[in-house]
């Protein structure tokens, strides 16, 4: 725990559109909270649009496909951008009150990986897309990205952003196709991509969400994931360590995505079929928000690689499960399969709330600081400093030497 009281927060964002355009838009922005509203409350405030827009899903949409009244549609993608928005400047807040901390970027990121699935479910729904394989795959593919970054700070101990990364130009689109989908209706993703840009010897019948996937899957296996690669082997390099090792580090995440893979796309479970994407993406959210959190974690006080959470063994059980006639079994029933899933919904919840309260009362214990609220040393401090340089500016003299004894002084 010692790490975490020298700890520095160290970030690299390539981006045009954040260092030219969004950085004026947050700076602005960060200026409407008040002094005495902690960062990492301005985090949650922000992760609670998105959570406020998955309860109108349960409400309005609770078959995922809809289509989504345009009202809604519009609402995910103003939760979003509010979210987007509180999390930029959550670390402002922290700077303007001078409460930065780990404590900051853990709950910061965590935030984050408890997001994963939750927005990139409500794009699901904004696009019609439904239980279906593609409507899995867009609620979970942003888990690939968010896992590879994290792995590649904890080597690194920075954050890289790319000059076309997720956090600003990927949210960016989402947000977009949240808009389109409410204006045009979601079905403008089932057209003809031909009738709209022309090129029918190319395009043939293709729709516009067939070029979904590939977009997705290229963007992460071509760019993100090749640049994470190279951030870490020069990181080793430099400190002399080997390479080849750190790959065996991936294996939580080859875990989690085979057993998700292998649940959705069995024909003998009902996880899609019965539509319970919706609870399905509740679940990992706690286990995807375990797995990455306890690596922020251990970046944070300088500890191993942690290979294993408790979380993903019944995630690799229920993958098994839905395969059980391919080992010569009977398929699980319905029945069963329903308690099953709603039980590890339990668990992952329970347990990932435990393990949360525990690490940030511990933190909050060796830092001597609050974890939603900012303690009152440290408003008197700031109260303090700002009185301090009140008087030194009132003993000037027109030539902008200080009067005042050394002792005043």
């Amino acid at each position: 725990m010692a790490h975490l009281k020298t700890y520095k927060y160290q970030s690299v964002d390539k981006s045009w559109i954040s260092n030219h355009i969004l950085r004026h838009y947050w700076n602005a922005a960060v200026k409407l909270l008040p002094m005495w509203l902690a960062p990492n409350m301005v985090t949650l405030l922000g992760f609670c649009c998105i959570l406020f827009n998955v309860l109108l899903v349960h409400i309005f949409v609770p078959d995922l496909v809809g289509p989504a009244p345009s009202w809604l549609c519009y609402s995910f993608a103003a939760g979003l951008w509010l979210y987007s928005t509180m999390d930029n400047i959550d670390g402002k807040q922290a700077r303007r009150t001078g409460t930065s901390s780990g404590l900051g970027e853990l709950f910061d990121h965590g935030i984050d990986s408890l997001n994963c699935t939750l927005g990139s479910l409500l794009e699901t729904v904004a696009m019609g897309l439904g239980p279906t394989k593609i409507g899995a795959f867009t609620a979970l593919v942003p888990c690939l990205p968010m896992f590879f970054s994290t792995w590649e700070t904890y080597h690194t101990h920075t954050l890289f952003l790319g000059a076309f990364n997720g956090p600003t130009e990927g949210l960016i689109i989402a947000c977009s196709f949240m808009i389109l989908s409410g204006y045009f209706d979601s079905e403008i993703w089932q057209h003809r991509a031909a009738d709209y840009v022309g090129l029918d010897k190319y395009l043939g019948d293709m729709v516009f969400m067939d070029f979904w996937l590939p977009i997705v899957l290229g963007a992460f296996l071509f760019a993100h994931l090749p640049s994470c690669v190279i951030n870490v082997y020069r990181a080793r390099k430099q400190q002399n360590l080997p390479f080849w090792p750190v790959f065996l580090e991936w294996i939580p995440m080859i875990i989690y995505t085979a057993s998700i893979c292998a649940w959705c796309a069995s024909p003998y479970s009902i996880l899609l079929r019965e539509n319970h994407l919706a609870i399905f993406c509740l679940t990992l959210s706690f286990v995807f928000g375990r797995l990455t959190t306890k690596i922020i974690l251990h970046h944070l006080t300088r500890r191993p690689f942690p290979y294993f959470t408790v979380a993903l063994i019944p995630l690799a059980v229920g993958g098994i499960m839905a395969w059980l006639p391919l080992f010569g079994f009977e398929p699980i029933s319905a029945r069963h399969e329903r308690w099953y899933i709603y039980g590890y919904f339990v668990f992952a919840m329970g347990q990932y709330f435990v393990w949360a309260v525990r690490v940030i009362n511990r933190i909050c214990d060796v830092l001597d600081i609050n974890c939603l609220t900012i303690k009152k040393k440290a408003i008197d401090g700031r109260e303090k400093q700002a009185f301090v340089g009140k008087e030194l500016k009132t003993k000037s003299n027109a030539n902008g030497e200080v009067r005042g004894t050394k002792k005043e002084l």
